[in-house]
Protein backbone atom coordinates (compact mmCIF):
# COMPACT_ATOMS: atom_id res chain seq x y z
CA UNK A 1 0.00 0.00 0.00
CA UNK A 2 1.39 3.23 -1.30
CA UNK A 3 2.00 6.15 1.64
CA UNK A 4 -0.85 8.34 -0.50
CA UNK A 5 -3.39 5.52 -0.15
CA UNK A 6 -2.91 5.39 4.01
CA UNK A 7 -2.75 9.27 4.22
CA UNK A 8 -6.19 9.19 2.47
CA UNK A 9 -7.27 7.20 4.67
CA UNK A 10 -5.93 8.71 8.00
CA UNK A 11 -7.81 11.63 7.23
CA UNK A 12 -10.88 10.20 7.59
CA UNK A 13 -10.66 8.35 10.25
CA UNK A 14 -8.26 10.12 12.71
CA UNK A 15 -10.70 13.49 12.84
CA UNK A 16 -13.85 10.93 13.79
CA UNK A 17 -12.07 9.26 15.89
CA UNK A 18 -12.10 12.36 18.15
CA UNK A 19 -15.87 12.28 18.88
CA UNK A 20 -17.74 10.52 21.44
CA UNK A 21 -19.69 8.42 18.98
CA UNK A 22 -22.44 7.32 21.27
CA UNK A 23 -25.32 6.28 18.87
CA UNK A 24 -27.97 8.38 19.33
CA UNK A 25 -25.62 11.43 20.60
CA UNK A 26 -24.66 14.67 18.67
CA UNK A 27 -21.20 13.53 18.30
CA UNK A 28 -22.75 10.64 16.24
CA UNK A 29 -24.65 13.38 14.38
CA UNK A 30 -21.16 15.52 13.84
CA UNK A 31 -19.61 12.21 12.72
CA UNK A 32 -22.70 12.19 10.27
CA UNK A 33 -22.05 15.58 9.16
CA UNK A 34 -18.69 15.40 9.18
CA UNK A 35 -18.89 11.83 6.75
CA UNK A 36 -21.11 13.97 4.37
CA UNK A 37 -18.83 16.33 3.76
CA UNK A 38 -15.69 13.97 2.96
CA UNK A 39 -18.26 12.36 0.17
CA UNK A 40 -18.77 15.70 -1.33
CA UNK A 41 -14.77 16.26 -0.69
CA UNK A 42 -14.50 13.78 -3.25
CA UNK A 43 -16.86 14.23 -5.39
CA UNK A 44 -19.75 11.92 -4.77
CA UNK A 45 -23.57 13.51 -4.00
CA UNK A 46 -24.65 12.49 -0.15
CA UNK A 47 -27.21 13.11 1.92
CA UNK A 48 -27.96 12.58 5.87
CA UNK A 49 -31.26 10.33 6.50
CA UNK A 50 -32.68 10.68 9.74
CA UNK A 51 -34.49 7.60 10.85
CA UNK A 52 -35.30 6.48 14.17
CA UNK A 53 -33.87 3.91 16.45
CA UNK A 54 -34.53 2.27 19.96
CA UNK A 55 -31.42 2.85 21.67
CA UNK A 56 -30.79 -0.66 23.91
CA UNK A 57 -28.08 -3.43 24.53
CA UNK A 58 -26.50 -3.58 28.33
CA UNK A 59 -28.63 -0.77 30.37
CA UNK A 60 -31.94 -2.14 28.46
CA UNK A 61 -30.94 -6.27 29.29
CA UNK A 62 -29.74 -5.55 33.12
CA UNK A 63 -33.66 -6.11 34.33
CA UNK A 64 -33.22 -9.11 32.40
CA UNK A 65 -30.60 -9.83 34.66
CA UNK A 66 -32.19 -9.27 37.72
CA UNK A 67 -34.98 -11.47 36.69
CA UNK A 68 -32.27 -14.70 36.78
CA UNK A 69 -30.79 -13.62 40.04
CA UNK A 70 -34.17 -13.17 41.82
CA UNK A 71 -35.59 -16.51 40.27
CA UNK A 72 -32.33 -18.27 41.02
CA UNK A 73 -32.16 -17.01 44.66
CA UNK A 74 -35.97 -17.41 45.31
CA UNK A 75 -35.47 -21.33 43.88
CA UNK A 76 -32.22 -22.11 45.59
CA UNK A 77 -33.91 -23.87 48.33
CA UNK A 78 -35.46 -26.73 46.34
CA UNK A 79 -39.05 -25.58 46.37
CA UNK A 80 -41.36 -25.64 42.88
CA UNK A 81 -42.21 -21.94 42.31
CA UNK A 82 -43.85 -22.59 38.87
CA UNK A 83 -44.72 -18.66 38.56
CA UNK A 84 -41.00 -17.60 38.99
CA UNK A 85 -40.10 -20.27 36.47
CA UNK A 86 -42.69 -18.50 33.87
CA UNK A 87 -40.81 -15.42 34.81
CA UNK A 88 -37.42 -16.01 33.98
CA UNK A 89 -38.74 -18.27 30.64
CA UNK A 90 -40.26 -15.19 29.62
CA UNK A 91 -37.20 -13.63 30.69
CA UNK A 92 -35.11 -15.42 28.50
CA UNK A 93 -37.25 -15.51 25.27
CA UNK A 94 -37.27 -11.45 25.67
CA UNK A 95 -33.35 -11.75 25.60
CA UNK A 96 -33.13 -13.97 22.93
CA UNK A 97 -35.41 -12.14 21.13
CA UNK A 98 -33.92 -8.75 21.36
CA UNK A 99 -30.39 -9.47 20.52
CA UNK A 100 -31.41 -12.29 17.64
CA UNK A 101 -33.04 -8.58 16.18
CA UNK A 102 -36.44 -10.42 16.57
CA UNK A 103 -39.55 -8.77 17.11
CA UNK A 104 -37.76 -7.18 19.72
CA UNK A 105 -40.86 -6.68 22.15
CA UNK A 106 -39.42 -6.01 25.56
CA UNK A 107 -37.25 -3.15 23.81
CA UNK A 108 -40.75 -1.78 22.37
CA UNK A 109 -41.86 -1.90 25.89
CA UNK A 110 -39.32 -0.01 27.47
CA UNK A 111 -37.68 2.12 25.13
CA UNK A 112 -38.94 5.00 22.92
CA UNK A 113 -37.62 5.75 19.37
CA UNK A 114 -34.51 8.07 19.18
CA UNK A 115 -32.97 9.63 15.68
CA UNK A 116 -30.05 8.43 14.50
CA UNK A 117 -28.33 9.73 11.10
CA UNK A 118 -27.29 7.66 8.11
CA UNK A 119 -25.07 9.06 5.48
CA UNK A 120 -25.79 7.63 1.65
CA UNK A 121 -23.86 9.16 -1.26
CA UNK A 122 -25.38 7.48 -4.54
CA UNK A 123 -22.56 7.08 -7.23
CA UNK A 124 -22.04 4.74 -10.80
CA UNK A 125 -25.16 4.39 -13.42
CA UNK A 126 -28.50 6.13 -11.39
CA UNK A 127 -30.48 4.37 -14.01
CA UNK A 128 -29.61 1.05 -13.96
CA UNK A 129 -31.59 -1.77 -12.70
CA UNK A 130 -28.50 -2.93 -10.76
CA UNK A 131 -27.83 -2.03 -7.04
CA UNK A 132 -25.10 -2.46 -4.77
CA UNK A 133 -25.10 -1.14 -1.38
CA UNK A 134 -21.62 -0.68 0.11
CA UNK A 135 -22.48 -0.44 4.03
CA UNK A 136 -20.57 0.55 7.46
CA UNK A 137 -21.45 2.22 10.58
CA UNK A 138 -19.75 4.98 12.36
CA UNK A 139 -21.23 5.19 16.06
CA UNK A 140 -18.80 3.74 18.12
CA UNK A 141 -19.41 0.88 21.06
CA UNK A 142 -18.63 1.53 25.11
CA UNK A 143 -16.16 -0.48 26.35
CA UNK A 144 -16.11 -3.06 29.79
CA UNK A 145 -14.34 -6.02 31.00
CA UNK A 146 -16.15 -8.43 29.32
CA UNK A 147 -14.05 -6.92 26.16
CA UNK A 148 -10.76 -8.15 27.87
CA UNK A 149 -9.05 -10.67 25.36
CA UNK A 150 -6.66 -11.85 27.78
CA UNK A 151 -8.49 -15.28 27.41
CA UNK A 152 -8.49 -15.43 24.39
CA UNK A 153 -5.17 -15.05 23.79
CA UNK A 154 -4.30 -17.28 26.48
CA UNK A 155 -6.57 -19.81 25.03
CA UNK A 156 -4.52 -19.65 21.23
CA UNK A 157 -0.94 -19.27 23.21
CA UNK A 158 -2.25 -22.68 25.08
CA UNK A 159 -4.07 -24.66 21.87
CA UNK A 160 -3.24 -22.94 18.41
CA UNK A 161 -4.36 -25.98 16.91
CA UNK A 162 -7.71 -25.20 17.81
CA UNK A 163 -7.57 -21.93 17.68
CA UNK A 164 -6.32 -22.78 13.72
CA UNK A 165 -9.22 -25.06 13.13
CA UNK A 166 -12.14 -22.80 14.52
CA UNK A 167 -13.65 -20.18 12.49
CA UNK A 168 -16.72 -19.32 14.35
CA UNK A 169 -16.44 -16.65 17.78
CA UNK A 170 -16.86 -18.04 21.12
CA UNK A 171 -20.89 -17.23 21.79
CA UNK A 172 -20.23 -14.48 23.96
CA UNK A 173 -23.86 -14.42 24.72
CA UNK A 174 -25.00 -17.93 25.87
CA UNK A 175 -24.27 -17.53 28.99
CA UNK A 176 -26.93 -14.71 29.42
CA UNK A 177 -29.34 -16.79 28.04
CA UNK A 178 -28.04 -19.93 29.99
CA UNK A 179 -28.28 -17.81 33.72
CA UNK A 180 -31.86 -17.41 32.98
CA UNK A 181 -32.95 -20.71 31.16
CA UNK A 182 -30.98 -22.29 34.18
CA UNK A 183 -33.25 -20.25 36.63
CA UNK A 184 -36.43 -20.87 35.27
CA UNK A 185 -35.21 -24.84 35.25
CA UNK A 186 -34.70 -24.80 39.16
CA UNK A 187 -38.01 -22.95 39.40
CA UNK A 188 -39.71 -25.65 37.86
CA UNK A 189 -38.11 -28.64 38.79
CA UNK A 190 -37.24 -27.05 42.71
CA UNK A 191 -33.68 -28.60 41.86
CA UNK A 192 -31.49 -26.57 43.71
CA UNK A 193 -28.07 -27.10 41.23
CA UNK A 194 -29.67 -25.38 38.16
CA UNK A 195 -31.24 -22.36 40.45
CA UNK A 196 -28.10 -21.76 42.21
CA UNK A 197 -25.87 -21.89 38.88
CA UNK A 198 -28.53 -19.74 37.52
CA UNK A 199 -28.46 -17.18 40.16
CA UNK A 200 -24.53 -17.26 40.12
CA UNK A 201 -24.61 -16.81 36.36
CA UNK A 202 -26.99 -13.80 36.50
CA UNK A 203 -25.18 -11.94 39.30
CA UNK A 204 -21.92 -12.55 37.27
CA UNK A 205 -24.12 -11.30 33.89
CA UNK A 206 -25.34 -8.50 36.07
CA UNK A 207 -22.16 -7.37 36.72
CA UNK A 208 -20.51 -7.42 33.54
CA UNK A 209 -23.40 -5.64 32.16
CA UNK A 210 -23.59 -3.18 34.33
CA UNK A 211 -19.74 -2.40 33.51
CA UNK A 212 -20.48 -2.12 29.72
CA UNK A 213 -23.53 0.55 30.55
CA UNK A 214 -21.24 2.67 32.42
CA UNK A 215 -21.21 4.01 28.58
CA UNK A 216 -17.31 4.58 28.42
CA UNK A 217 -17.20 4.82 24.82
CA UNK A 218 -14.21 3.71 22.85
CA UNK A 219 -12.86 5.84 19.78
CA UNK A 220 -13.98 2.92 17.58
CA UNK A 221 -10.82 3.59 14.76
CA UNK A 222 -11.21 -0.20 13.57
CA UNK A 223 -15.05 -0.49 14.41
CA UNK A 224 -15.89 0.85 11.91
CA UNK A 225 -13.76 4.12 11.05
CA UNK A 226 -11.66 1.34 9.40
CA UNK A 227 -15.21 0.51 7.27
CA UNK A 228 -16.10 4.17 6.84
CA UNK A 229 -12.97 5.11 5.40
CA UNK A 230 -13.18 2.46 2.77
CA UNK A 231 -16.63 3.82 1.70
CA UNK A 232 -15.03 7.76 1.00
CA UNK A 233 -12.17 5.82 -0.68
CA UNK A 234 -14.53 3.93 -2.83
CA UNK A 235 -16.43 7.47 -3.77
CA UNK A 236 -13.21 9.12 -4.75
CA UNK A 237 -12.49 6.58 -7.09
CA UNK A 238 -16.22 6.19 -8.51
CA UNK A 239 -16.14 9.98 -8.95
CA UNK A 240 -12.99 9.36 -11.14
CA UNK A 241 -13.87 6.27 -13.43
CA UNK A 242 -17.84 6.03 -12.33
CA UNK A 243 -18.88 2.00 -13.68
CA UNK A 244 -21.64 1.82 -16.08
CA UNK A 245 -24.82 -0.39 -15.80
CA UNK A 246 -24.79 -0.04 -11.67
CA UNK A 247 -25.95 1.65 -9.16
CA UNK A 248 -23.64 1.74 -6.25
CA UNK A 249 -24.89 2.79 -2.77
CA UNK A 250 -22.64 4.05 -0.50
CA UNK A 251 -23.91 3.55 3.08
CA UNK A 252 -22.74 4.89 6.59
CA UNK A 253 -25.03 3.94 9.00
CA UNK A 254 -25.95 5.04 12.88
CA UNK A 255 -26.59 3.26 16.22
CA UNK A 256 -24.93 0.02 14.72
CA UNK A 257 -23.58 -0.77 18.71
CA UNK A 258 -26.87 -1.08 20.85
CA UNK A 259 -27.44 -4.26 18.35
CA UNK A 260 -28.60 -2.96 15.05
CA UNK A 261 -30.58 0.68 14.63
CA UNK A 262 -29.82 2.98 11.67
CA UNK A 263 -29.80 0.10 9.18
CA UNK A 264 -33.45 -0.72 9.47
CA UNK A 265 -33.90 2.85 8.35
CA UNK A 266 -31.40 2.34 5.21
CA UNK A 267 -32.80 -0.98 4.21
CA UNK A 268 -36.34 -0.26 4.18
CA UNK A 269 -36.46 3.48 3.07
CA UNK A 270 -33.15 3.03 0.00
CA UNK A 271 -32.88 -0.35 -0.89
CA UNK A 272 -36.26 -0.52 -3.01
CA UNK A 273 -35.98 -3.82 -5.04
CA UNK A 274 -39.21 -5.75 -4.54
CA UNK A 275 -37.89 -8.60 -6.13
CA UNK A 276 -34.53 -9.12 -4.19
CA UNK A 277 -33.05 -10.02 -7.60
CA UNK A 278 -30.84 -7.06 -8.50
CA UNK A 279 -29.75 -5.79 -5.02
CA UNK A 280 -26.72 -6.68 -3.67
CA UNK A 281 -25.07 -6.11 0.14
CA UNK A 282 -21.60 -5.33 1.04
CA UNK A 283 -20.94 -5.03 4.10
CA UNK A 284 -17.74 -3.64 5.91
CA UNK A 285 -17.38 -3.76 9.34
CA UNK A 286 -13.56 -3.45 11.75
CA UNK A 287 -10.93 -3.71 8.49
CA UNK A 288 -8.37 -2.85 10.72
CA UNK A 289 -7.10 -5.95 11.67
CA UNK A 290 -3.97 -7.86 9.90
CA UNK A 291 -5.66 -10.80 7.99
CA UNK A 292 -9.45 -9.41 6.20
CA UNK A 293 -12.00 -11.95 6.13
CA UNK A 294 -15.62 -12.62 4.80
CA UNK A 295 -18.14 -13.93 7.14
CA UNK A 296 -20.65 -16.79 6.06
CA UNK A 297 -22.99 -15.91 9.14
CA UNK A 298 -24.00 -14.76 12.42
CA UNK A 299 -25.78 -15.11 15.24
CA UNK A 300 -25.33 -14.43 18.91
CA UNK A 301 -27.64 -18.00 19.62
CA UNK A 302 -28.55 -19.39 16.39
CA UNK A 303 -26.55 -19.03 13.42
CA UNK A 304 -27.77 -17.52 10.26
CA UNK A 305 -25.89 -17.50 7.11
CA UNK A 306 -26.57 -15.03 4.66
CA UNK A 307 -28.33 -14.81 1.84
CA UNK A 308 -27.43 -16.40 -1.05
CA UNK A 309 -24.19 -18.48 -0.79
CA UNK A 310 -23.53 -17.76 -4.46
CA UNK A 311 -23.47 -13.86 -4.38
CA UNK A 312 -20.26 -15.19 -1.17
CA UNK A 313 -18.72 -16.89 -3.66
CA UNK A 314 -18.75 -14.46 -6.37
CA UNK A 315 -17.40 -12.20 -3.58
CA UNK A 316 -14.51 -14.47 -3.24
CA UNK A 317 -13.74 -14.68 -7.14
CA UNK A 318 -13.36 -11.48 -7.54
CA UNK A 319 -11.25 -11.18 -4.37
CA UNK A 320 -8.95 -13.58 -5.80
CA UNK A 321 -8.48 -12.01 -9.17
CA UNK A 322 -8.29 -8.07 -7.70
CA UNK A 323 -5.29 -9.04 -4.90
CA UNK A 324 -3.92 -11.85 -6.16
CA UNK A 325 -4.81 -13.59 -2.94
CA UNK A 326 -7.68 -16.01 -1.61
CA UNK A 327 -10.08 -14.21 1.08
CA UNK A 328 -10.57 -16.80 3.59
CA UNK A 329 -13.55 -17.95 4.07
CA UNK A 330 -15.82 -20.03 6.14
CA UNK A 331 -15.89 -17.63 9.54
CA UNK A 332 -19.15 -16.95 11.48
CA UNK A 333 -19.47 -14.50 13.68
CA UNK A 334 -21.64 -14.58 17.33
CA UNK A 335 -22.18 -11.04 17.61
CA UNK A 336 -24.54 -8.91 15.30
CA UNK A 337 -23.97 -6.53 13.27
CA UNK A 338 -25.66 -4.72 10.27
CA UNK A 339 -25.50 -7.27 7.55
CA UNK A 340 -28.42 -9.49 9.34
CA UNK A 341 -31.23 -6.88 8.73
CA UNK A 342 -30.56 -6.76 4.67
CA UNK A 343 -30.18 -10.65 4.79
CA UNK A 344 -33.36 -11.15 6.58
CA UNK A 345 -35.32 -8.40 3.98
CA UNK A 346 -34.06 -11.31 1.12
CA UNK A 347 -30.94 -9.36 0.02
CA UNK A 348 -27.88 -11.13 -1.28
CA UNK A 349 -25.20 -10.06 1.80
CA UNK A 350 -21.49 -10.78 2.39
CA UNK A 351 -19.47 -8.86 5.16
CA UNK A 352 -15.79 -8.18 5.09
CA UNK A 353 -14.21 -8.40 8.73
CA UNK A 354 -10.71 -8.69 9.96
CA UNK A 355 -9.11 -10.46 12.52
CA UNK A 356 -5.73 -11.79 13.77
CA UNK A 357 -4.92 -15.05 11.78
CA UNK A 358 -3.33 -16.62 14.95
CA UNK A 359 -5.84 -15.50 17.74
CA UNK A 360 -8.75 -15.01 15.48
CA UNK A 361 -9.59 -11.72 17.55
CA UNK A 362 -10.11 -8.21 16.38
CA UNK A 363 -7.30 -6.18 17.21
CA UNK A 364 -8.38 -3.65 20.14
CA UNK A 365 -12.21 -4.69 19.81
CA UNK A 366 -14.26 -2.43 22.36
CA UNK A 367 -11.19 -1.08 23.97
CA UNK A 368 -9.38 2.29 24.72
CA UNK A 369 -7.18 1.26 22.53
CA UNK A 370 -9.16 1.23 19.40
CA UNK A 371 -6.72 3.86 18.24
CA UNK A 372 -6.32 5.26 14.25
CA UNK A 373 -2.19 4.56 14.66
CA UNK A 374 -3.40 0.99 15.75
CA UNK A 375 -5.36 0.50 12.69
CA UNK A 376 -3.89 -1.49 9.80
CA UNK A 377 -4.39 0.59 6.71
CA UNK A 378 -3.06 -2.15 4.10
CA UNK A 379 -6.29 -4.38 5.05
CA UNK A 380 -8.35 -1.28 4.56
CA UNK A 381 -7.24 -0.85 1.49
CA UNK A 382 -7.57 -4.28 0.43
CA UNK A 383 -11.12 -4.32 1.26
CA UNK A 384 -11.26 -1.18 -0.96
CA UNK A 385 -9.89 -3.35 -3.88
CA UNK A 386 -12.64 -5.89 -3.60
CA UNK A 387 -15.29 -3.67 -3.50
CA UNK A 388 -14.17 -1.61 -6.39
CA UNK A 389 -13.90 -4.80 -8.30
CA UNK A 390 -16.73 -6.20 -7.11
CA UNK A 391 -19.17 -3.47 -8.09
CA UNK A 392 -17.24 -3.04 -11.90
CA UNK A 393 -18.11 -7.18 -11.99
CA UNK A 394 -21.50 -6.74 -10.99
CA UNK A 395 -21.88 -4.20 -13.78
CA UNK A 396 -21.27 -5.78 -16.25
CA UNK A 397 -22.71 -9.52 -14.91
Amino acid sequence: MTSDIEAKLRAVVEPLAALTRRAGSPDERRAAEMIAAEFERVGASARIDEVPFRDGYARLLLPLAVVGLAVGLRSARGRRRPGSALLAAAAAAALVDDVENGKRVWRRMLARPRPTWNVVAETGDADADRTLAVIAHHDAAPTGRVFDPGFQRWLAARFPDLIRRTDTAIPVWWPAGASLVLAALGAATGARLPARAGAALSALNLALGADIARNRIVPGASDNLSGVAALVALAERFADDPPQGIRVLLASCGAEEVLQGGIYGFVHGRLEDPERRTTWVLNLDTLGSPELVMLEGEGPFWMHDYTDPSFRDRVAAVAERSTGAALRRGARARASTDSIVPSRAGYPTATLVSWEPDTKLQSHYHLPTDLPEHVQYATVAKAVRIAEALARELAGA
